[in-house]
């Protein structure tokens, strides 16, 4: 039985349709991944379910709760860390409505207590402050993070916690996750698997992670780019992938039988009328009176060439009853280049004896040349010092002792963990006509190449969605040769296509590259020649296991 329908469910923003006609059955226990490319509608289809937007036609229904987490964390300037996650999961709204439907009870009314306290029991408000310290504590959020903050001075490790306690506290019959595991370090990325194999509601999740797909999904849900359906293939990840590929293939192959019968009749109609027409020419010529003398034999010959065209005939009705097959048609691709400007000076970066703070977390002294063309993966969990080193290495963070040096005529291209350069009211235009010395209709064109359209690239940057800023971000590196890549968490709000072509496209660069990313497909998938865990430069370092043990 299923606790979420929708049934014949279509959206327009304008002209443009996003959804049109999809019908969607959730069951108790379903973990659906739901894919597309970016900007297709995924996060919309996720709102319609969840009741945030209507649709123009056709109908969503639940038997149970319904919890719509975003990708992006938004606080509110003097939200307390409590106030935000009860915000998150529903709870505060909960509260709100139990207490004037208490309020309403002891004026004699009141009609709504009853069901208003059956939804304050079922998402767990009851024992929610209780829970959320628990959950607090275990992923590290201080109580005080939030104060006097704007969302622009958090970490992108510590955004990725907010919205992991959220996941974590949020009950639901149905769990609706837009990009879930954005940020997350290896042991957040464990723990949110462990969570949404084991909740006992029903969840649907927008996330490009595919290694997180294939542990925790039972079917995937793709939302169609060209027909804005939805379908779905049962068995989880991997099973999608077999079955899209034989599914595509299949498709083309019917279709090129389709279009070689087409082809063949329209051929044969074409040659039996062109028979028709020279054998009647030539049965009413003088030629023929003159080698048929025979006005009979004349008219016979005439008759035989005109029931050639009664022969095409047969053939176009052949070709009208013909079923028609639609050409597969090709989706969208990133088509993604990384120039290298050369190898610049031999070595890179230097650090010597460099001691470098910021926040709560002190690296150093740290001994470390990076020389050209070497490729550097770093890791470690959030939180412990990752963006703090590349900030140290780019000069971009003032060390507190030791030295820093930049070899000359290193060129650096940087996707960074926040996408910073495009949080700006300038627009798409004109950050990468400045950074490129580009002409207008040459940066259209570029954006234009990563799915930027004409409205996007004139508005805000920062109004971008995650996913257009990523892509933007990538634009600027195939405008500029670089000698050195610094990408801080680059797969964050790519499509799969897109990350797919981001790894083939680093598998030839030639320069120097430094990588940050917990995406476990990629970072199996690029190849590198050191990896460096900045929990071992930590002038303090943490127990082992970090903060999300038991």
């Amino acid at each position: 039985m299923s606790v979420l329908t929708a049934r014949n469910i279509s959206l327009s923003f304008g002209p443009r349709t996003v959804i049109s006609e999809v019908d969607f059955d959730v069951s108790p226990g379903d973990r659906v991944g739901l894919i597309a490319p970016n900007g297709v509608g995924k996060s919309t289809l996720l709102r319609l379910l969840a009741g945030d937007l209507l649709p123009e036609t056709g109908s969503v229904s639940s038997t149970g709760t319904v919890a719509h987490l975003t990708q992006e964390t938004l606080h509110v300037t003097g939200e307390s860390l409590r106030d935000h996650l009860a915000r998150r999961t529903g709870v505060a709204k909960a509260e709100d409505r139990l207490q004037r439907a208490a309020e309403a009870l002891a004026e004699g009314g009141g009609e709504d207590y009853p069901e208003a306290f059956d939804h304050w029991t079922a998402i767990g408000a009851g024992d929610f402050d209780e829970r959320a310290d628990a959950v607090c504590e275990r992923l590290g959020l201080q109580a005080d993070l939030l104060a006097g903050r704007s969302p622009d001075e958090l970490s992108g490790g510590q955004q990725a916690r907010l919205r992991l306690a959220a996941v974590l506290l949020t009950r639901a019959d149905v769990l609706l996750l837009d990009e879930p595991t954005n940020d997350l370090d290896g042991a957040g990325l464990d723990l949110l698997e462990s969570h949404v194999r084991g909740c006992p509601g029903a969840i649907v999740l927008v996330s490009h992670d595919r290694e997180f797909l294939a542990r925790t999904t039972t079917a995937i849900a793709e939302l169609d780019e060209f027909s804005h359906q939805l379908s779905v293939f049962g068995g989880g990840w991997d099973a999608y992938v077999d079955e899209k590929a034989n599914a595509d293939r299949r498709a083309q192959e019917e279709y090129e039988a389709y279009a070689g019968k087409r082809d063949s009749l329209v051929q044969r109609s074409r040659q039996v009328r062109e028979w028709s027409r020279k054998g009647v020419r030539r049965a009413t010529s003088a030629k023929m009176r003159n080698d048929e003398p025979d006005k009979n034999a004349r008219e016979a010959h005439k008759r035989g060439a005109e029931n050639l065209t009664a022969k095409a005939s047969v053939v176009d009705r052949q070709l009208e009853r013909l079923e028609e097959v639609e050409e597969p048609r090709e989706a969208w691709q990133l088509r993604l280049t990384l120039p290298s400007a050369g190898r610049g000076s031999s070595v890179a970066f230097t650090l010597r004896q460099a001691v470098v703070s910021r926040g709560d977390v002190t690296l150093g002294p740290i001994d470390l040349t990076i020389g050209a063309g070497e490729r550097w993966r770093i890791t470690g969990p959030n939180g412990s010092g990752k963006s703090t080193l590349l900030g140290a290495l780019l000069g971009r963070i003032p060390l507190d002792s030791g030295d820093c040096s930049i070899g000359p005529g290193v060129v650096v291209g940087e996707v960074d963990q926040l996408r910073a350069e495009f949080a700006s009211d300038a627009s798409a235009l004109r950050i990468v006509a400045g950074a490129t010395g580009l002409q207008d209709v040459e940066v259209r064109t570029l954006l234009a190449k990563f799915r930027l359209g004409a409205d996007s690239v004139l508005r805000p940057a920062r109004e971008l969605s995650p996913g257009e800023r990523t892509r933007a971000g990538l634009a600027l590196l195939q405008a500029r040769g670089t000698t050195c890549l610094v990408l801080d968490e680059p797969t964050n709000h790519l499509d799969l296509p897109a990350i797919e072509q981001l790894e083939q496209a680093l598998e030839t660069y030639e320069g120097t590259l430094l990588l940050v990313t917990h995406d476990r497909r990629l970072a199996s998938a690029v190849r590198v020649d050191h990896e460096i865990n900045v929990r071992d430069l930590l002038t303090f370092p943490r127990v082992k296991g970090g903060r999300y043990g038991p």
